[in-house]
């Protein structure tokens, strides 16, 4: 299936969660967070929460500097 990942279209395997494309993208384990169709997934959803044909998802990491 095809869906958009942080603007790109990219192919995902079927019954892929907003936890899989995490990972695919990040090692960060804080300071991340994902909205699906422009709506924010909560981190104690990622794993239960499917990614469907043609979704949006956005993945933002905190970055620190000064």
């Amino acid at each position: 299936m095809n869906a958009i990942i942080n603007g790109e279209p990219r192919r995902l395997a079927p019954g892929t969660t907003v936890a899989d494309v995490v990972r695919s993208l990040t090692s960060a384990e804080s300071g991340v967070a994902v909205a699906l169709n422009d709506e924010v997934v909560p981190r104690t959803a990622w794993a239960s929460t499917p990614v469907s044909p043609d979704d949006r998802v956005d993945v933002l990491t905190a970055v620190q500097g000064g």
